[in-house]
């Protein structure tokens, strides 16, 4: 029994290996845990350092809302404010930007919100609304070149339509600006003369032969009134205090085919026309809802006539028009879309459009006022009658 005693002693005291083994389990336990804990501790900062960002980035875009919110507010009270506070702003600097109660200058960046502003395009550097195409034009006033006019006396004038064109337009149009003491010219020999007034007054004197004596008349015209003249009519035209004209001119055709037929043997020659736009009256146009005027007689011996159609706003032509005859037109009054085959053109007072045979157009008035232009149309003369550039 002591040997055994002896023996069971002996086996439970551990060898050094054994303790040496245990030792370093506990070590490696205790430095694993430690590990684990530093990555714990690192996953926790960082998950709380990028939870932080986040929270601070959006509280930053909601005070950046709040701000941009509050700047639509406070700009829409002051378009409600600014109609009654506009009078004292023109003579009033704000305070703390020169001192409450003393006058500035205007801003020089106040055209920057062109909302309110009548920004004028046509003094930009190098732009224009011009367009000049194989059938059409549009010729605004900004590139308008005025030059001396043959013939006449004080006098300046920008050609807008003339057979020089691509599309060889069959009539000239130009602007005559008549200083006071002007006079006109004679067109050429065979060609037509149509004057319509725009601005100022002149004088027309027509001359004629009766009974072997020279007499003469005279008109005086202001604006929106027109004299007409046959080919070879003698006639002059003057100024006391200077205006503004529209003039065209084109060779006259003479009637032939079913148009002669109908004159008969000893057809009249057309006669000249004097008058006043608002004075002729509105012709019927089924169909349609603009206002029409025609200036000259609707009888076969003349070979044109010059239109005046009036839109309201929103009003527009119901046609898409494509037809065979070529148009020279100036806008008047007001302003709209005009579309000329597969372009649209913003138009208003002044413009200047040629149009060749069969170009499609379409016209629509916008704006808050009428819309007026007046536009040549040839007429009363067979379309497959043969002519050559400069005829017809």
């Amino acid at each position: 029994s002591g040997a055994f005693l002896g023996a069971t002693q002996q086996a439970a005291t551990p060898s050094p290996r054994v303790t040496q083994n245990s030792t370093l389990k506990t070590k490696r336990s205790s430095q694993e845990n430690d590990r684990k804990r530093t990555l714990y501790y690192s996953y926790r900062t960082y998950f709380i350092k990028g939870v932080s960002q986040r929270v601070k980035k959006e509280e930053q875009m909601a005070v950046t809302w709040r701000t941009a919110r509050s700047v639509q507010v406070l700009a829409a009270l002051l378009l409600l404010v600014a109609p009654f506070s506009t009078a004292a702003a023109d003579a009033v600097s704000p305070g703390g930007m020169g001192g409450v109660g003393v006058a500035t200058p205007p801003s020089p960046y106040a055209a920057v919100d062109a909302r309110g502003s009548d920004v004028a395009f046509a003094n930009l550097p190098g732009f224009t609304r011009s367009v000049y195409r194989g059938d059409h034009a549009l010729i605004t006033p900004e590139s308008r070149v005025y030059t001396g006019l043959f013939g006449w006396t004080n006098c300046n004038a920008a050609w807008l339509i003339t057979p020089a064109m691509a599309g060889t337009p069959q009539f000239s149009m130009y602007q005559a600006l008549m200083r006071p003491g002007a006079q006109s010219g004679v067109p050429v020999a065979g060609a037509w003369r149509f004057v319509f007034v725009m601005d100022g007054g002149i004088q027309v004197t027509e001359e004629q032969q009766a009974g072997g004596a020279a007499t003469s008349t005279t008109h005086t015209l202001g604006h929106g009134g027109y004299a007409y003249f046959p080919a070879d009519h003698a006639h002059v035209i003057t100024s006391v205090s200077g205006a503004s004209v529209l003039v065209y001119e084109k060779s006259y055709v003479p009637p032939s085919g079913a148009v002669a037929a109908a004159l008969g043997p000893n057809p009249p020659t057309p006669a000249m026309v004097v008058g006043h736009v608002d004075l002729q009256p509105n012709i019927e146009t089924p169909g349609e809802v603009f206002g029409l005027k025609k200036l000259l007689p609707q009888s076969l011996e003349f070979d044109v006539n010059f239109h005046v159609m009036d839109f309201n706003p929103g009003e527009h032509l119901n046609v898409k028009e494509i037809h065979y005859n070529q148009h020279g037109l100036m806008l008047l009054e007001g302003k709209g879309i005009y579309r000329l085959n597969d372009q649209w053109y913003s138009v208003q007072a002044g413009d200047v459009i040629w149009m060749a045979p069969f170009v499609t157009q379409w016209y629509a008035a916008l704006g808050h006022t009428r819309s007026r232009y007046i536009i040549l149309k040839d007429t009363n003369r067979d379309p497959i009658q043969p002519y050559t550039p400069g005829t017809r």
